[in-house]
């Protein structure tokens, strides 16, 4: 089985020995270089096929987000930061994913899931994730409150809150739809738009434009369309 060949870019030597301790534990990766700035990133996708690269953003010299720009966009990135400002231009860039340091193990799993499931580098690759629970607690009325995956029918981000449309109710919270999003189970939400994820279950029709969940057409943006479409189709 072909492995994911990824190559790890960051100037600081602890957070580089972490993420290697972490992605040693997927079958689905095999790590080609790690890389301690930008010119030894561009040496080693010169010099062997890449699929993925984990980017520190805040570099000297040649920052992350500017070798983002400069390589070949089949090469897929998850940005890896102690910042979180910079999460808007990482997610510009159509980055897969964007990791906020310290990154624990659980949360690269699922952002290497993504890489398998949106990318569609290899049907046969699966990444075990130690993670079975069914459900999430998100604070809302100053309150934890409990919500079920399968009660989830869409995510949707409006302004400075987020409402996650259930079933039979509609909860609003202050958390970023990103975060949400990196709470939820990849197999089985897509997101289609900067402000929407979809339970792929509910999804009742779908076109190039639209997905429709529950009577409500909910639109897929230009920059999404390519791999939500690849997704959705091969179902």
């Amino acid at each position: 089985m072909d492995k994911i060949r990824c190559i790890i870019v960051d100037d600081e030597p602890i957070a580089r020995s972490i993420l290697e301790t972490h992605l040693n534990k997927l079958n689905a990766v095999d790590i080609k270089a790690s890389c301690k700035n930008a010119v030894e990133a561009f040496n080693a996708i010169n010099s062997q096929d890449i699929d993925l690269i984990f980017l520190d953003i805040n570099m000297p010299e040649i920052d992350g987000l500017s070798f983002a720009k400069s390589i070949n966009s089949d090469i897929k990135i998850i940005f890896t930061t102690a910042y979180r400002e910079y999460a808007v231009d990482g997610f510009n860039l159509q980055a897969v994913d964007y990791l906020l340091k310290p990154i624990s193990f659980e949360r690269l799993s699922q952002a290497v899931q993504k890489v398998l499931l949106h990318h569609d580098l290899s049907s046969s690759k699966e990444v075990d994730i130690p993670n079975n629970k069914q459900f999430m607690f998100i604070r809302a009325d100053r309150k934890m409150v409990k919500i079920d995956y399968s009660d989830i029918t869409y995510i949707e981000s409006l302004g400075d809150y987020v409402k996650i449309h259930l079933k039979d109710k509609i909860i609003v919270t202050r958390e970023s739809i990103t975060n949400i999003e990196s709470k939820i189970p990849a197999s089985d939400f897509i997101r289609i738009h900067r402000s929407f994820i979809i339970s792929i279950a509910k999804i009742e029709i779908f076109t190039n434009e639209f997905v429709e969940v529950g009577k409500q057409a909910i639109p897929i943006s230009r920059s999404y369309k390519k791999d939500v479409l690849s997704r959705l189709e091969s179902l």
